[in-house]
């Protein structure tokens, strides 16, 4: 969508006069509604932060698998302040989505919503996210991991709330993979074609596939605008012949380990690993609780493995940003969004997600909780973490060009990858 629409759509959005729709749940929806919900156990903010507004009506979008605790949490927030008569609806929304979902009509969007940190860049540059509150910005840096907050900044403004890490690692079952042969990409593979099972990876994402490149040492080290208000991908100064030897090595295992290196959908690992089909998978801990119940006491996690490449094993290298949450900018209730937003993200609310979902805190207490230090699947994760790159660096249509390079590799291991290769790059550089 060009930058002019956008505006023009802000703009035309900010006029609306007509009052928030009703909040009657609806499919897919939850209601939380203050005032006499059941009594507070004490305030997060003082009640003078909500100025004048009172009787608002909030919608949230919430991950697919956090919208029940996001109704809990919810539910807490109104009871806290019944005299503000607060109505909240949660619907569940896909966070690949949101960006586009926003930019299609700011105007029927959340107020409150939960986004990747990859995603900023194009939502600031279109307008339709809010700052953070001064008020909180403090208090914020002061409770949660540094990199956290950089990422929820573009320049020296803060636009987002951290919620959580958002990243990948290596998900085996301890029964059939040791500890031992899951830090190498060899090993697994090969004990899986020995016990005919496979390893999943989405070959096709971009957000799994760029490991592919960014292991031949291809970094993604910025973005800027171009005439039209277009984000334009910047690189760094890589060697093609170290990119194109990694991407090598890595078709040649696809073909070699044909059947068991198998390209699907993240959604399908804990399942595979439940019937057994699956021995190793790239997953994150947004299925940890998914993945521990399908394999219980044999569930194995770890950073990624190594892959050899002309002799030299080489660490996989990965994405790794932020969840952040954010609020529309033209949202009828700034200071309640504002407000909302900054207690979903409070250290009870990460405490929470912590200790019922396996999400990686931003603050840094929970961070030092034994739920959090003890949790197998958020050591892995945080190792991975030593061996990833910005995933706030990546444009939207670059995710795409990684997408089409793991596309086109697992489906053709044949493939000339230097052809391909120069393919990408070329496709990356015009956005």
């Amino acid at each position: 969508m060009k930058m002019k629409r956008i505006i023009a759509l802000l703009l035309a959005a900010m006029m609306v006069v007509a009052a928030f729709a009703s909040c009657n749940g609806g499919e897919g929806g939850n209601n939380s509604t203050g005032g006499g919900s059941g009594d507070a156990s004490g305030q997060f903010v003082d009640p003078a932060d909500f100025g004048d507004e009172t009787n608002a009506k909030i919608k949230v979008w919430a991950p697919d698998k956090a919208v029940k605790l996001f109704k809990k949490h919810c539910d807490d927030f109104c009871a806290m302040y019944p005299d503000q008569n607060i109505t909240i609806e949660i619907k569940s929304q896909g966070e690949n989505d949101v960006s586009s979902k926003i930019l299609n009509d700011p105007s029927t969007a959340a107020d409150v919503f939960s986004f990747p940190s990859d995603q900023l860049p194009k939502l600031e540059a279109a307008g339709v996210i809010a700052p953070v509150a001064k008020k909180y910005i403090p208090d914020i840096e002061a409770t949660n991991a540094e990199d956290s907050c950089d990422n929820a900044m573009i320049g020296d403004t803060m636009y987002a709330y951290p919620e959580t890490g958002n990243g990948y690692y290596l998900v085996y079952d301890k029964s059939v993979i040791s500890d031992k042969e899951a830090g190498s990409l060899e090993a697994i593979l090969a004990k899986c074609k020995k016990t005919n099972k496979k390893f999943i990876m989405d070959a096709g994402n971009g957000f799994y596939a760029c490991a592919f490149a960014f292991t031949g040492g291809f970094e993604c080290t910025g973005s800027k605008k171009d005439k039209d208000g277009y984000l334009i991908q910047q690189l760094n100064d890589y060697d093609e012949k170290e990119v194109i030897d990694t991407l090598t090595a890595i078709s040649k295992l696809m073909k070699e380990y044909s059947g068991i290196f198998t390209s699907l959908s993240v959604d399908n690992i804990a399942s595979n690993l439940a019937t057994g089909t699956c021995a190793a998978g790239i997953d994150g801990s947004w299925d940890a609780v998914a993945d521990e119940k399908a394999l219980g006491e044999n569930l194995g996690a770890t950073k990624l493995p190594t892959i050899n490449v002309n002799g030299e094993d080489k660490q996989l290298i990965s994405a790794f940003g932020f969840k952040l949450l954010g609020v529309n900018n033209i949202s009828k209730y700034q200071r309640t969004a504002q407000i909302l937003a900054y207690y979903l993200s409070s250290k009870t609310c990460q405490q929470d997600r912590c200790d019922e979902l396996g999400w990686s805190p931003t603050n840094n207490e929970v961070a030092e909780s034994d739920s959090a230090k003890n949790n197998v699947t958020i050591k892995a994760l945080l190792a991975q973490k030593e061996h990833s790159i910005s995933q706030v660096n990546v444009t939207e249509s670059t995710w795409g060009q990684f997408g089409t390079l793991g596309d086109s590799m697992i489906k053709d291991p044949d493939t000339d990858i230097e052809v391909l290769f120069g393919k990408i790059v070329t496709n990356i550089k015009e956005g």
